[in-house]
């Protein structure tokens, strides 16, 4: 992708640990194979933003041990705009999380043991915003992933923000607020998503739901409140946003079928894990229980 001279470029280098696990963050952007809104190639991700509302293209190429990371916006910055860049691909990296703390706790764990062995430094490839990853969470609910991944390239393409460079942007919340619900259900929602959408968009397009102000420090009991008012916002959905959106690390993801699939694998267990079973199996690992969720879903079934 070539640059004109003025258009505004924010850039930063962020070191990466010696167990950094690249893939693992490519991989999660490579999830939808038509690349609309997000290109992998080798070692390098773009992923197309909403940037203060403007369309931008986010480039992250991964060296040896550092990660360059550049941003590209159809429209000015602003002039703080450079820390919170910053602060952003340090989130989507996974770099903000105290992964050591949890291996080192628990490496000799018989059953978590193995799991940390198995894929060591292993961390939670987070949304560029909170909002993006409550609405693939909403997105997601209940259907299969090749699903919803058609699902949201179809909102990415109804909500009709592209960047110069031609990759389309996850919109933000006051973009999707103003479709209405005919265009959710043409996208591919059922009405109560739609709905859903709608009303979490809207309260977060009028400020009254700050996710952007808490992405850095989660008030996470605040934002669990708020978001359980939501109808057809329910626990799951909650913690996997916080895990996604915030990389608060303790949700307990109990719920999750690939979770529970998991865990009935590790424990060699030969009947199926209930919700109530794993919820009380992850409950020893507080306040880790969403990272244990990560690597159990790393596992090859």
């Amino acid at each position: 992708m070539s640059l004109r001279r003025e258009t505004p470029v924010l850039l930063c280098t962020l070191p990466l640990p010696r167990t950094f696990r690249r893939d693992d963050i490519l991989a999660f952007h490579r999830r939808d194979a038509q690349q609309v809104a997000e290109r992998v190639d080798g070692g390098t991700l773009q992923k197309g933003i909403a940037w203060a509302g403007s369309p931008a293209c986010l480039t992250v190429r991964f060296r040896a041990r550092y990660a360059e990371a550049a941003l590209v916006i159809d429209g000015a910055p602003a002039e703080s705009a450079a820390e919170a860049f910053e602060r952003m691909a340090r989130r989507m990296l996974g770099l903000t999380q105290r992964i050591g703390d949890f291996e080192r706790r628990h490496r000799r764990h018989p059953q978590i043991g193995r799991l940390i062995a198995g894929h060591p430094g292993l961390r939670v490839p987070l949304a560029a915003t909170p909002f993006e990853a409550l609405a693939w969470a909403i997105t997601g609910q209940q259907i299969s992933v090749a699903a919803a991944v058609s699902v949201r390239r179809r909102l990415i393409q109804a909500a009709g923000l592209r960047h110069s460079g031609g990759l389309w942007c996850f919109p933000d919340a006051r973009r999707i607020a103003r479709l209405d619900e005919a265009a959710l259900r043409a996208a591919g929602f059922s009405r109560a998503k739609a709905q859903t959408l709608r009303a979490l968009s809207g309260l977060v397009a009028r400020g009254r739901l700050p996710l952007d102000a808490w992405a850095d420090a989660p008030p996470v009991e605040d934002i669990r409140a708020q978001l359980s008012q939501i109808r057809g916002i329910g626990p799951w959905t909650i913690d996997y946003a916080l895990l996604r959106g915030f990389g608060w690390l303790d949700g307990s993801l109990h719920g999750d079928v690939a979770v529970r699939r998991g865990l009935q694998a590790l424990l060699d267990s030969p009947d199926s894990i209930g919700a109530a079973d794993a919820q009380r199996w992850l409950a020893a690992f507080s306040p880790w229980r969403a990272l244990v969720a990560a690597h159990l879903w790393a596992m090859r079934l």
